[in-house]
C-alpha cells in the first residue's frame, strides 16, 4: 500500500523443525493504530521481534517506510517495547528518560519534561521506579520509547497484567500520542475488548498464521447487529424461526443461543411468535457481535 510504513510479506520463522510463524503478512498505514490480535503463543511477539531486528525471519520480506533497503537505519525512526520495558528500578522517571535521551543521542533536554507531562509522571519527583505501580512502569516504558520522537512505535502487550485503572491510563496515553503527536502504532494484545476501543485496523493471528486483516469499518460491518434469543428449547426455536417467520439468516451459538441477523425491527413480532408456539423465552435483546466473538468465530472456523 502506498501509505504503508510497515509491510511484511510471507514471514516464516522456525526453531529447528518447529515453525512458529508461517506465511504471515501485514501492512500498517501511517497514522493508524494497528492491533495484532491473538492469544498467548499465537506468534505476536515473534512478529515484533523480527520487526525490531532482535531475531531473523527464516523466510519472507519486510519493508519500512516503503523500502526494503537499510532496515537498521529505518529502525532509528522507530521505537520498540517488546515483552517488558527495561527500566532502571533504582532511578527516578526523570533519570530513566534522561538516560534514554543521551543513549539515543536526542539533543534537546526539554524533551524529558515534555514526555513526563504526557505520560503523567511529572509529579513523581525523587520517587524511584521500584516504588512505581505496574501501570506507572508501563507508562514510563512507553515514555522511554516515545522520547526520541519515533514515527512508529511497536508495543508488545503494553496492558498485560494491569488492573482496569492502569489499562485505561495506557489506552489514553496511546490515543494521545497517536492523535496529538501523529505516531503510528502497532500494538499486540490478547485483551480483545481493549483493542476494540483503541485500534483503527486489526490483524488476527492464530498458531503463527494470519487469519485476517481488516479495518475498523470492515469489522463493524462484519460484527453485525443481531437479535439474541434464548429459550427452553433451542432446536424448536430454530424450527419456528424458519417455518413461521421465514428467517434463514441466523446462527446457533454454542448450542444455547440463537443470533438472528435479519428482521431486526421485528423484535415484538418474533417474541410473540415464539411465545405463541409454546416456547419459554429466557433472553431476547438486540446487540452487536463483540471483537472477542468475531475472533473466536474466525479462529474456530480455521482450527476446524
Amino acid at each position: 500500500m502506498e501509505n504503508s510504513v510497515i509491510t511484511v510479506r510471507g514471514l516464516c520463522k522456525s526453531y529447528k523443525k518447529h515453525e512458529v510463524l508461517h506465511d504471515f503478512s501485514l501492512s500498517v498505514e501511517r497514522g493508524h493504530i494497528c492491533g495484532l490480535i491473538g492469544p498467548n503463543g499465537a506468534g505476536k511477539t515473534t512478529v515484533m521481534k523480527i520487526l525490531g531486528g532482535l531475531i531473523m525471519q527464516s523466510r519472507g520480506d519486510m519493508e519500512f517506510f516503503g523500502s526494503a533497503e537499510g532496515l537498521d537505519k529505518s529502525r532509528d525512526r522507530m521505537s520498540f517495547m517488546i515483552e517488558q520495558p527495561v527500566i532502571a528500578s533504582a532511578m527516578t522517571a526523570r533519570n530513566n528518560l534522561e538516560y534514554i535521551r543521551i543513549l539515543r543521542g536526542y539533543p534537546d533536554d526539554r524533551r524529558v519534561n515534555e514526555v513526563l507531562d504526557l505520560i503523567g509522571l511529572s509529579g513523581t519527583g525523587k520517587k524511584t521506579a521500584d516504588k512505581f505501580s505496574l501501570g506507572m512502569k508501563q507508562r514510563l516504558g512507553i515514555g522511554m520509547a516515545l522520547l526520541p520522537k519515533p514515527e512508529i512505535m511497536v508495543l508488545d502487550e503494553p496492558v498485560n497484567g494491569l488492573d482496569p485503572e492502569g489499562i485505561v491510563e495506557v489506552r489514553q496515553l496511546i490515543l494521545r500520542m497517536a492523535e496529538e503527536w501523529g505516531v503510528t502504532v502497532l500494538i499486540s494484545s490478547h485483551l480483545l475488548s481493549e483493542l476494540s476501543e483503541l485500534c483503527t485496523d486489526f490483524s488476527i493471528i492464530s498458531h503463527g498464521e494470519l487469519v485476517e486483516n481488516l479495518s475498523r469499518e470492515e469489522l463493524l460491518v462484519r460484527c453485525r447487529g443481531h437479535i439474541a434469543v434464548r429459550t427452553d428449547d433451542i432446536n424448536r426455536t430454530a424450527a419456528v424461526l424458519e417455518d413461521r417467520l421465514s428467517i434463514s439468516d441466523y446462527k446457533v451459538i454454542h448450542g444455547e443461543e440463537i443470533h438472528i441477523f435479519e428482521k431486526l425491527g421485528d423484535v415484538k413480532h418474533i417474541s410473540k411468535t415464539l411465545t405463541d408456539s409454546g416456547l419459554v423465552i429466557t433472553r431476547l435483546c438486540e446487540e452487536g457481535q463483540s471483537l472477542e466473538d468475531y475472533y473466536l468465530e474466525k479462529v474456530g472456523d480455521r482450527n476446524e
